[in-house]
């Protein structure tokens, strides 16, 4: 077992909402939180500097990456990932699973890990506009093979090797080797995979021996038999977090439907973490079902495409509280981007500013824009945590127009 305390602080009493603090080596985060990706051991466009004063109290790194760049040995040498960022508060580390399926099945499929599709009509995927191409990674039951995203040299990945690597990347949290399927990928495919998750997850147990805390992993695709197996044999093991991964199903209903399923069968005293998942709608209802921590490269990856979010009273519901700050129509519109925000981009530039920038190709607009959206996220999650611990989750989840 590694170094991790959690305790439950409030619960919503109409539904499984609850605030809680988890502490790990480097701090104290309240819960519920999104943490932001700092994928190569950076939030892209923002410095560590940023991110605290945002009050950032957890991020979360990518070990595929950062065992090829600048490679975990490296990272070792220079005294762990919190050294090398120069980042004093929690990190975690994913396990470098994912890759298998963005690189392997969602590279054939064209989809994400919650997509609809329909095979035939072009080499597009209509909804998620991902081209189909050939995969580069390939999966056995012994590991991962990928083709490195940077020189094409061929890279196997293990359970043994993914823990070793996080130990040496040092982050707090860390998790355990799995496959994430995809959402096109059959019954028969799907129960195959678990087993060799199920396997993969025991495997890391034994193998982890530092005081980094380890987070299992629930899989088992669309299928209720499978989920609720999955999370039974993964809440039954000694871990310190549980986290629920891979596909969440073709539509937001279907994710609903597997946290429904999952979470009657995990343990009160646990973190939850829903892998990969961070807009708006899709928080409320995952911490209306007991979820606790969440990571998304969302709000940089929006800013980065002129996309900036805003709270209801900006009237942007309809569009999922955002809007692309790059329109025309704000070439002279001298108003923050949210009149409603107390962060210092909102304090201090317009969106006429924030225009020109963009427009201008001036790097200054990435920083601007991610700053924005990292906070509204964050403060987000603060409102939420503020309204379980007073008993009005729903009446802020009807206020934001969520039913």
């Amino acid at each position: 077992m590694g170094y991790l305390k959690f305790k439950v602080t409030a619960k919503e009493k109409k539904c499984r909402a609850r605030t809680g603090i988890l502490r790990l080596r480097h701090g104290t985060i309240k819960t519920p939180e999104l943490m932001p990706v700092a994928t190569k051991a950076t939030v892209k466009a923002l410095s560590t500097e940023d991110l605290n004063e945002l009050n950032a109290q957890l991020l979360i790194c990518n070990t595929y990456h950062l065992m090829l760049k600048p490679g975990a040995e490296t990272v070792e040498k220079l005294g762990g990932l919190n050294k090398f960022m120069n980042w004093k508060k929690p990190l975690a580390t994913d396990s470098g699973g994912f890759q298998a399926f963005s690189l392997g099945l969602g590279m054939e499929h064209g989809t994400g890990k919650m997509a609809k599709y329909f095979p035939g009509k072009s080499s597009q995927n209509p909804d998620t506009k991902r081209r189909i191409q050939k995969s580069t990674a390939s999966i056995s039951d012994k590991g991962i093979e990928f083709r490195s995203v940077y020189d094409n040299s061929r890279q196997f990945l293990t359970p043994e090797k993914s823990i070793r690597i996080q130990e040496q990347l040092g982050a707090d949290l860390i998790l355990v080797l799995d496959e994430c399927t995809s959402p096109l990928s059959d019954k028969a495919y799907t129960k195959n995979s678990l087993e060799r998750t199920h396997r993969w997850a025991k495997e890391c147990l034994e193998i982890h021996n530092t005081d980094q805390a380890l987070a299992g992993i629930i899989q088992g695709g669309q299928w209720k038999d499978l989920r609720e197996k999955s999370a039974k044999y993964i809440a039954s093991l000694p871990f310190d977090s549980i986290a629920i991964g891979g596909s969440l199903g073709k539509t937001k209903a279907d994710m609903h439907k597997i946290l429904d399923w999952v979470m009657p069968h995990l343990p009160e005293n646990k973190p939850r973490h829903l892998l990969g998942i961070g807009v708006v709608e899709d928080i409320f209802e995952a911490v209306e079902r007991g979820v606790d921590l969440f990571d998304c490269v969302g709000p940089t990856r929006m800013a980065r495409a002129g996309y900036v979010y805003t709270t209801p009273k900006e009237g942007n519901v309809k569009n999922k509280f955002k809007y692309k700050i790059t329109s025309s129509k704000y070439k002279i519109d001298s108003s923050p981007i949210d009149k409603n925000c107390k962060c210092k981009v909102c304090k201090n530039h317009s969106r006429a500013y924030i225009n020109h920038l963009f427009n201008s190709n001036e790097l200054l607009a990435y920083n601007l824009a991610s700053y924005h959206n990292v906070h509204f996220f964050l403060n987000l999650m603060k409102d939420i945590r503020k309204a379980i611990s007073e008993g009005k989750f729903l009446k802020l989840k009807k206020e934001w127009g969520i039913k």
